[in-house]
């Protein structure tokens, strides 16, 4: 088993599509693509290093580092400095430049002090760490398997085998050094490279904008605005769905069983979220929040469900990765949620509260809204008496 991970040692960065969790020593541990709920193609969070991970760290001992996000935004910066030097590693995720079908993931290391020899290693693999890809060195190197292609370009000399890819250099004070990972269907055309300097100033840029909107007291705005921004980021761009986490089966309790797939969106976590936005000025999220839920419950009252797929989904059939040994060996590795067939009777209130919330912030019913209020209310004031 490898080294106890500490779920607070993690960093998050994300796209409103998909997300990546770094570990502090610099490894992205856990990615799924294109979406959320896909496929994870890094697993070492919640499995061995041969179930994926990407790694930038420098190949001497760290005598000191830092992390922190740069401003009011998702970009995420460590700090590292070794005998010889110092350097930052800039991580981020632009914005998908065509729906699901792009996603990419942008790493940049930038010498400070000295010079800093860094190593990058990557261990891709599909299926949630259990399929080993092919790999093609061509134009960067791109791991194919099945409908997924990731392609990894640098300026760096990269050397791959049939397990990994591989490569060692110096930076120096002054220097920058980009590394994109790109997401890309197999059977599609291969997209354009990205800039990846033009890409962080877009990013930064668009983040920094959402943020100016907050409306929120200087006292509390730091932490309200880191929390905000980690809302708006687990929001899939399109759906409106949000995601209770981005990772599936971090236990409850280190060893034990209580380990479930959250990469869904629960109709409580969501109302909560609501509040949250609404009450900080947010208003277009809340708007996308009621179309999605629309969509979602519409039809019989019965069936609302406790929790959907990020596009509404009502089947999220749960099983387990027997090939992964778990957060901290903490078995079982599960994906979907059987949630999804409880009868949970405070959604229905929750519900309810949240449709009034909003029209507390002026943002005025329609004709369909007040269609599905009453049928849920209709609904609960015959059964709300049953046994779940």
């Amino acid at each position: 088993m490898q080294r106890l991970s500490r779920i607070e040692n993690y960093g998050f960065i994300g796209n409103m599509r998909t997300a990546a969790i770094i570990d502090v020593d610099g490894s992205i541990d856990w990615l799924c693509l294109p979406r959320f709920d896909s496929d994870a193609c890094c697993a070492k969070l919640v499995g061995e290093p041969e179930n994926g991970y990407w790694k930038l760290w420098p190949t001497e001992e760290v005598i000191s580092q830092t992390r922190h996000y740069r401003g009011e935004t998702l970009v995420l910066e460590t700090v590292v400095e070794t005998a010889s030097g110092s350097a930052s590693i800039i991580d981020f995720m632009p914005l998908s430049r065509d729906a699901d079908s792009i996603i990419d993931v942008v790493r940049i290391v930038e010498g400070h002090k000295g010079t800093v020899e860094m190593q990058m290693h990557a261990i891709f693999r599909f299926g949630y760490g259990h399929v080993a890809p092919g790999y093609i060195d061509a134009k960067g190197i791109t791991a194919v398997s099945g409908p997924d292609s990731l392609r990894l370009e640098t300026t760096v000399d990269l050397e791959t085998n049939e397990d990994d890819i591989r490569g060692t250099f110096t930076i120096e004070a002054g220097e920058r050094v980009p590394f994109v990972l790109t997401w890309y269907r197999s059977f599609c055309t291969e997209p354009s490279t990205r800039d990846a300097e033009q890409a962080l100033k877009d990013t930064e840029q668009w983040w920094q904008e959402w943020s100016a909107h907050c409306d929120v007291s200087d006292e509390f705005r730091e932490p309200v605005i880191r929390s905000l921004i980690t809302l708006k980021a687990l929001t899939h761009i399109e759906t409106g769905g949000m995601v209770g986490a981005a990772t599936t089966s971090l236990p409850e309790k280190t060893g034990g069983q209580l380990n479930w797939d959250y990469r869904y969106t629960w109709l409580r976590d969501v109302t909560f979220t609501l509040y949250a936005l609404l009450s900080s000025g947010y208003r277009d999220e809340a708007c996308a929040w009621r179309e999605w839920l629309l969509r979602s419950v519409a039809g019989d009252p019965a069936k609302l469900q406790p929790v959907y797929g990020l596009a509404g989904e009502r089947r999220l059939y749960e099983h387990r990765l027997d090939w992964l040994t778990g957060f901290n060996d903490s078995r079982p590795v599960r994906v979907g949620n059987r949630a999804y067939l409880q009868r949970q009777l405070d959604i229905y209130g929750e519900v309810m509260d949240g449709l009034h919330f909003s029209r507390v912030h002026h943002i005025e019913p329609n004709e369909d809204i007040w269609k599905v209020q009453c049928q849920l209310i209709d609904f609960l004031e015959k059964h709300w008496r049953e046994k779940a």
